[in-house]
């Protein structure tokens, strides 16, 4: 699912512009002086751009761009202008943004905050090109620093023509809702803080623009500094209780305030409910005279009614007109709740509450449910109510400030009270991209990629990684999983490899029980505890299968291209995972944006989000899923035709509910017109919709809205980590341990070097923090090198290996990837399977020095031949987590090396795609290869591998798995003995072939092909 986070602040995918620095920014300065009749200070200059201020990052002070992809950031340079309203130069940019994309100015975090207060607002001049576009303007109020400040906004609209200074006062700036430190730092304007501005720029169209002069002008008065704020948007109450609605003062720099603050507050009739039948109107003036300190408050109580008949969710709009200062940007409205309504007794089964409640829906609220938006697009969090949205979801890296459980549970919850407004009050559910551990959050436990799970061959451990996910997801309010990916990875070269459990899809199969330990029973019965969240299984279907060099979406090579394949290549690796998932009783299926090409159907390549055969044919009908379909990410604007085409193609096509970040009021909007024009049947409409509706109520979301954070305790213990731990352990797969290399002795010297052998951020690859990843420490966690001095080792670490390597016994070199995620790691697309030169410089150093192990931390297979020789041990670590300490648990012996390749390991690119099952089968290492330690390895040979055949087929006859999997390892071990060095393609195919006999429950054919590759080594 591609994800970039949607903070028109910057935090994220910020892009460095190439240009010189320059001198410091001059001081800006304030005011002095109060007094009626004072003449106004001389204007405080922020930007001149005449070179003072740098293009730069946090914390220095600068210039820096952002954006929502790599395109989005527009192009900054300061230019001599003859014409130029102050100074010589003046900042000039052009830019093509699709998503988002702007420049802040950031003040140095690490000296004190500028001060504002006593000015009357900010000012600039503006080359206008009159192209009827409104430009965001926005100033950073508090906090540490610029990048974790209250935002706060306006805009101007560019309708003229060459240079006017544009002038906003402080009092036309409004909080800003959808990105902010969570629950505010204090919801107040304050100015004795400000960090700087940030421009957001028009989207979906080129342009260029001019600025100069960034200066605070004019004197302060107390409306600018004193601010009226209501403690909720919203106050939900039941019939008959009262609503209390705290109304409090707050003043910049928590002065008192020098004149009379009075609020006039009054009961609206403009809302659902009938004053004198439903409430009892309330009126009057509240008043804070001069003197009265910042925070003080006062209560409007407004008493609701009861009338003893069932009814829908009524609104009361509380007016409020404010006089001496700010008023509160939005009207509070008491709500009195739903009450007596079928659909909301716990009583009756799921199906009836269901029907229920759609026979009571608009045409616009069901459309409504059928929506899903970013929090960070959301114009305003009203929309939710506006547009009745079914559903939010943060993106990969769209996190609140600060990323804490807390923070996160208290968004949530503001968000879901903004559903009580509602007349139905149908809560949101909430969906984040939880691929490996609850990777959104900082703190949370992270476990290895997919692929590292796959390697383990452990049903029961996979199970467990998804109960601690799920656990962590819930307690910071999220019910809805974007997750597993039931991809079945068949080239290395795609971008999102290590999203795959393996290439072939018995293995994929076999680690579903994910699904149980995300969502519990198959039946739904558990997925409203409080440590249990829906799953989603993605991507339907073929996204593993594309072919190199069929994509279209932008650099990317693999990803989001076209998989080509027979019906009978489609059941058998593309679809039988979904087949298990459905039967797992998976609440929800997200299509691929990749495109099938079915040998014979006449078709062509189609976007699967159009294929109404696979969808609603396929998945709802033949395999009966009973859950809801959501989109990815954007991927209706992949679909040809027109944006009414778009919509009208996926629903028809079974979608029940899209995933429209950006674009959630034209999706919503178009979809009433399509089913009012009669090109969308109502019948379909009400089939999504109830889908969805029968998992929130599955969910308790109906019962319980709120984050239920009894187990925020449990984000990131102990306990969770060691099941982490255990998973990193596992997944480490032993290819080569010439002379025994491995396991190390604590009485060892250890050189380590290397790349990944120190880097958190590698080890835990892409989908991490943010959707891309990124190096360095990001996290808690423990690093490989942590990892090994944890164990007790005698180490001396040096990442190049600069440091003298005499005195050693054996090195340890951890080398590998650094984080992407899906097309952008893609292979032609910036991306290659060879070692960095560094980490193949490091490699020679040590392994030419003193015997050696070589750790690959890696999203998929590294292409490591021509060194294979000189290296004596070689483990794929693949993509471990936060919990380094479980690579260092096999590397002491502490575990054994159980790990086996889930994916085939090449010895060239040429021979990509390469899996097991292929005719021609000749690779580095052979799908299913795992060394072990600490093992007894068993005596014999031929007669041995004989005897062992036959009792494998008796307990496959008996139905003795455990049996019957224990036998075939034993047969394993003789032949990766036999075997060691020597790999052949007479060795490799049978041996990989005996692995898929495994997965597949034919234990006596297994061994019979294992020792096929024991003659053959």
């Amino acid at each position: 699912m591609r994800r970039t986070a949607l903070l028109a602040s910057a935090t994220l995918l910020t892009a460095l512009i190439p240009l010189a620095s320059a001198a410091p920014a001059a001081g800006t300065g304030t005011g002095t002086g109060t007094g009626a009749g004072a003449a106004d200070p001389a204007p405080a200059p922020l930007d001149r751009f005449e070179g003072e201020v740098p293009f730069a990052n946090q914390p220095a002070e600068g210039i820096f761009t952002w954006g929502g992809d790599a395109d989005d950031p527009p192009a900054l340079r300061l230019a001599g202008r003859a014409d130029a309203p102050e100074g010589a130069k003046v900042l000039e940019g052009t830019y093509d943004i699709s998503g988002y994309g702007g420049f802040t100015h950031d003040f140095a975090a690490g000296l004190p905050a500028h001060d504002w207060s006593g000015r009357k607002g900010i000012r600039f001049w503006w080359e206008g090109q009159d192209n009827g576009r409104k430009v965001a303007f926005e100033i950073k109020d508090g906090g540490a620093n610029g990048e974790a400040s209250e935002l706060w906004t306006t805009s101007f609209t560019d309708d003229f023509s060459g240079w006017k200074q544009i002038e906003i006062p402080f009092t036309d700036f409004t909080y800003r809702t959808d990105y902010q430190p969570v629950g505010g730092i204090d919801h107040v304007l304050g100015l004795t803080g400000m960090w700087g501005y940030a421009i957001t720029l028009p989207a979906g169209t080129k342009g260029r623009f001019a600025m100069d002069g960034v200066e605070l002008y004019g004197r302060a008065d107390q409306s600018a500094r004193a601010f009226v704020t209501t403690d909720a948007p919203v106050h939900a109450v039941r019939e008959g209780a009262t609503a209390a609605v705290r109304i409090t003062l707050a003043t910049t720099g928590a002065a008192p305030v020098d004149e009379p603050v009075t609020v006039a507050y009054g009961t609206a009739a403009t809302g659902t409910a009938r004053p004198g039948e439903d409430y009892t109107p309330v009126s009057g003036t509240l008043t804070f005279p001069a003197g009265t300190a910042s925070g003080a408050s006062r209560t409007v109580r407004v008493p609701t009614l009861r009338d003893r008949s069932a009814e829908p969710a009524e609104t009361i709009p509380l007016r409020l007109t404010v006089t001496g200062a700010k008023a509160p940007a939005e009207t509070p409205q008491i709500v009195v709740d739903a009450h007596g309504l079928p659909y909301l007794d716990t009583r009756l089964p799921v199906r009836k509450r269901v029907a229920d409640l759609l026979a009571r829906m608009t045409l616009e609220e069901k459309a409504g449910q059928m929506t899903q938006a970013e929090r960070g697009a959301m114009s305003a969090p009203g929309d939710i109510t506006a547009y009745a949205l079914g559903s939010l979801l943060s993106g990969g890296g769209s996190t609140p400030t600060p990323n804490t459980p807390q923070a996160w549970a208290r968004m949530i919850d503001d968000f879901q009270l903004r559903t009580r407004a509602t007349r139905f009050q149908i809560p949101l559910i909430y969906g984040v991209d939880a691929v490996h551990g609850h990777n959104n959050l900082a703190g949370a436990t992270i476990m290895p990629h997919n692929i590292g799970i796959g390697a383990t061959r452990d049903p029961d451990l996979a199970r467990r990684t998804g109960a601690v996910t799920a656990a962590e997801v819930r307690a910071t309010g999220v019910p809805w999983d974007f997750a597993p990916c039931l991809c079945v990875s068949r080239d290395e070269r795609w971008g999102r490899a290590y999203e795959s459990f393996g290439e072939d899809p018995a293995l994929v199969q076999s680690m579903e029980t994910v699904i149980q330990g995300l969502q519990g029973r198959a039946d739904g019965r558990d997925l409203s505890r409080h440590d249990k969240v829906l799953a989603t299984a993605k991507h339907y279907a073929g996204d593993g299968g594309t072919r190199y060099g069929s994509s279209t979406t932008g650099t990317y090579t693999v990803d989001q291209g076209v998989t080509e394949v027979t019906r009978r290549q489609l059941e058998a690796v593309h679809l039988a995972p979904f087949r298990t998932a459905v039967d797992r009783g998976v609440g929800s299926v997200m299509p691929s944006y990749s495109s099938l090409d079915i040998a014979g159907d006449g078709q062509g390549p189609v976007r699967m989000h159009a294929r109404a055969d696979m969808i609603s044919g396929v998945l709802k009908g033949r395999m009966g899923f009973d859950g809801f379909v959501v989109s990815d990410w954007n991927a209706i604007d992949q679909l040809p035709g027109d944006y009414a085409s778009h919509v009208r193609t996926a629903v028809n096509a079974g979608l029940d509910m899209m995933m429209v970040p950006y674009g959630y009021k034209d999706f919503s909007t178009t979809l009433v017109d399509e089913v009012r024009a009669g090109r969308i049947g109502t019948k379909r409409i009400d089939d999504a919709v109830g889908r969805v509706l029968t998992q929130k109520f599955r969910l308790g979301l109906f019962e319980h809205p709120y984050a239920d954070t009894r187990g925020a305790a449990g984000i990131g213990s102990a306990a969770h980590r060691a099941v982490a731990r255990q998973a990193a352990a596992e997944s480490q797969v032993l290819l080569k341990n010439a002379g025994g290399v491995l396991p190390l002795r604590k009485s060892q010297k250890v050189y380590v070097a290397g790349s990944n052998a120190d880097d958190l951020g590698n080890q835990t690859g892409g989908w991490t923090i943010t959707w891309q990843g990124a190096s360095g420490t990001h996290t808690r966690g423990t690093t490989i090198l942590r990892g090994l001095r944890n164990a007790g080792g005698d180490v001396t670490y040096s990442k190049d290996a600069s440091a003298p390597t005499a005195g050693h016994d054996v090195g340890v070199v951890v080398v590998g990837e650094t984080p992407y995620a899906e097309g952008v790691g893609d292979v032609g697309n910036g991306h290659d399977l060879q070692l960095p030169a560094a980490d193949r410089a490091a490699v020679d150093k040590v392994c030419a020095a003193m015997r050696c192990a070589v750790l690959i931390v890696s999203g998929r297979p590294q292409l490591i031949g021509d060194r294979l020789g000189r290296i004596d041990a070689l483990v794929a670590s693949w993509l471990p987590g936060t919990e380094g300490d479980g690579v260092a648990d096999v590397l002491y012996g502490r575990r054994p090396f159980t790990g086996q390749l889930p994916v085939t390991w090449p010895k060239s690119e040429a021979q990509l795609p390469v899996n097991v099952g292929d005719r021609v089968y000749d690779p580095q290492f052979p799908f299913g290869w795992g060394l072990t330690t600490l093992t007894r390895v068993p005596a014999g040979g031929t007669a041995t591998l004989k005897a062992l055949a036959r009792a494998a087929a008796a307990a496959q006859r008996a139905h003795a798995g455990r049996a019957g999997r224990a036998l075939v390892t034993e047969a394993r071990l003789i032949v990766q003995r036999k075997a060691g060095e020597h790999m052949s393609a007479a060795v490799a195919k049978p041996f990989a072939d005996a692995d898929h006999l495994l997965l597949t429950g034919r234990y006596g054919a297994a061994v019979e092909r294992l020792t096929a590759a024991y003659r053959a080594a």
